[in-house]
């Protein structure tokens, strides 16, 4: 159950519908086939673990310091846009609006989460539209990760081809400098656990796999638009993952949620 509430959003997946802005937590819970008193106590301890992840990060006075150098005006909008490693809700970019806002509390700075469980960078060139109507200064893309996944016991292909996904993010970055003033900072994907994600109860329901090899190609692909990038896959080698994946070895704990964002951090306040 608690997987399933840190994977999976209902009001992201369908909020493209009309009527998405009055889905309840009761239906969102009834979607996931929770028990509503269940899902609202754990959406209120994933969201209190942010905070206390926040309030950890800043008990380091540099940690602090590099928040104070973050390259941000005051009204400055972020729009953190990824899948289901960003819309988790105590996700790095939850993460991050709460060291801003402790540290910077006067400069009214937002981050804004843009991110959808499964997407690929295909449905990101849906999505980039809203972030780009939502006046950006800096766009934050932690995406390209699902485009790297396979089905099947024997899979012939990714879901998005690596030639494919190069095109998908340079589009989207694309759009992004030539629609907006906003700046870009690409984050790539993270390597996973293979064995652990092939076996998973809910992941190997549907033949989901995913191949390092194949995330690396995504990584390759962000070094190639000439914006800063963030290296997760370099700085996070698989052997350092074992206590900051959850157990389907593709999702963050908190204690992973809380190294993303202080290494995007540590990389972002030295532009």
């Amino acid at each position: 159950m608690h997987w399933m509430v840190k994977v999976f959003q209902p009001g992201r997946t369908v909020a493209s519908l009309p009527g998405a802005a009055s889905l309840t937590e009761q239906a969102s819970a009834a979607l996931l086939g929770l028990e509503p008193d269940y899902y609202s106590t754990e959406l209120a301890r994933l969201t209190a673990g942010a905070k206390a992840s926040a309030r950890m990060l800043l008990a380091d006075p540099d940690v602090g310091a590099m928040i104070d150098r973050l390259p941000l005006s005051k009204d400055a909008r972020i729009f953190a846009f990824g899948d289901s490693r960003t819309s988790d809700p105590q996700s790095w970019a939850v993460i991050l609006q709460e060291l801003i806002s402790a540290r910077r509390p006067d400069d009214n700075i937002s981050v804004v989460v843009s991110a959808v469980s499964g997407d690929t960078t295909t449905h990101g060139l849906v999505r980039i539209s809203e972030v780009l109507a939502g006046g950006p200064d800096w766009v934050l893309f932690f995406i390209g990760l699902t485009d790297a996944r396979t089905l099947g016991r024997e899979p012939t292909k990714t879901n998005v081809h690596h030639e494919e996904t190069a095109r998908n993010l340079a589009e989207l970055r694309s759009r992004v400098t030539s629609e907006t003033g906003a700046r870009c900072l690409w984050i790539t994907p993270v390597a996973v656990n293979e064995n652990q994600v092939s076996k998973h109860w809910a992941l190997s329901r549907f033949g989901v796999r995913f191949r390092n090899e194949d995330v690396a190609q995504v990584a390759t692909a962000m070094h190639g638009l000439g914006d800063p990038v963030v290296d997760l896959f370099q700085r996070l080698d698989p052997s350092s993952l074992n206590e900051l994946l959850m157990e389907d070895g593709l999702h963050f704990t908190r204690a992973g949620q809380q190294r993303i964002a202080c290494e995007i951090v540590r990389f972002w306040c030295e532009l």
